[in-house]
């Protein structure tokens, strides 16, 4: 009899064991995660050859991004609103209230490169820049000229610190760049998307080095590189709190978040992600533009855009539970003012 129950303990450690080994881009991983996940819906955006060393590389912020953390606003907006919160709504998405801002429903590809810090600044910077000029500015910030010429962010493809991006953009300026292989602005973006997803074209992957930073534009852009940067008035970070965020967004656009990457996220493709299974694999930037409810159990969620291109995930958004600093969502929030 205890030979029988011997063998069964140490036939369910290697079931459980079995269950921990196995590959994150494996049909078993994703069955696996399937059967835990409740408020969001799982699928292959990787394909399986994948390698884990890659995934990790996207994520970029790098641990030590704590240290470069910017001062908290000064003037906390609940506190000229009031805190009964009855003028925050229930849901809110940047691109319907500033739609003649069309930075704010882009998706960028940050390829080969752990630069995902620089990308969610430029992104929200962009969008803050049209919204405080109410539609007059539209200047598309150079991820390129951020993640190679800000020396004091960072690692650049190696990873960096989204605070002190926000400080560069305010102290150094960012000059305008459009994405891979285009001719828009400045600098556009040096290192290519590469074929990560499950169907397409592009070249596979492999990690990027970190562009040279070169004080000038392309040949095709008319504006000189020291003419043509665009400044902030200010940087700052808010506060670890769901009201303080949501008034930050409403009032001055999206800004850049920064939170914990567990195996389970690669997978997402639908509703209100929340980490159910697998090992973390890195700190990792973002822009949140907003926040609603999901479903009929009105699961309450932050929107926010990814810099993988857009056929990861939810054509390149996701959701996260939005109010319990869920995977650290909510406590390393950057943002600035543009100068305008």
């Amino acid at each position: 009899m205890k030979l029988v129950l011997l063998v069964a303990i140490a036939m369910a450690v290697t079931v459980v064991s079995a269950t921990e080994e196995f590959s994150m881009l494996s049909n078993e991983f994703i069955e696996l995660v399937r059967s835990k996940a409740k408020t969001w819906k799982v699928g292959r955006n990787f394909r399986a050859s994948v390698s884990e060393e890659y995934i990790r590389g996207l994520m970029g912020v790098h641990p030590d991004a704590h240290k470069f953390s910017l001062p908290e606003k000064s003037i906390v907006l609940s506190e000229l609103y009031g805190d009964d919160g009855a003028d925050i709504p229930d849901e809110f998405d940047a691109r319907n209230a500033w739609p003649y801002c069309p930075t704010i429903g882009e998706i960028r590809d940050q390829g080969s490169c752990g630069s995902c810090w620089a990308f969610g600044a430029v992104e929200a910077m962009s969008d803050r820049v049209c919204i405080h000029s109410k539609g007059k500015v539209h200047f598309h910030l150079s991820a390129d000229d951020l993640v190679s010429c800000c020396h004091t962010c960072g690692f650049g493809c190696n990873g960096g610190f989204p605070g002190a991006a926000w400080s560069y953009w305010a102290r150094k300026g960012i000059v305008s760049g459009g994405p891979y292989g285009s001719t828009q602005g400045c600098r556009p973006y040096e290192i290519a998307p590469c074929e990560h997803h499950v169907n397409g074209t592009r070249p596979p992957c492999s990690h990027g080095n970190t562009p040279r930073c070169q004080h000038q534009c392309q040949t095709s852009y008319n504006v000189e590189y020291t003419k043509d940067k665009n400044f902030g008035s200010k940087s700052y970070s808010v506060r670890r709190n769901v009201r303080d965020i949501q008034l930050e967004i409403m009032t001055n656009g999206p800004v850049e978040g920064a939170f914990t990457v567990y195996e389970d996220l690669i997978l997402y493709k639908s509703g209100v992600y929340q980490h159910e299974h697998g090992k973390e694999l890195g700190g990792h930037a973002i822009r949140i533009l907003g926040w609603g409810v999901w479903g009929e159990s009105k699961v309450p969620y932050w929107l926010i855009g990814n810099s993988w291109n857009t056929d990861w995930g939810d054509n390149g958004f996701f959701r996260i539970l939005r109010g319990e600093d869920h995977c650290g969502i909510e406590s390393s929030i950057s943002a600035g003012l543009p100068k305008i």
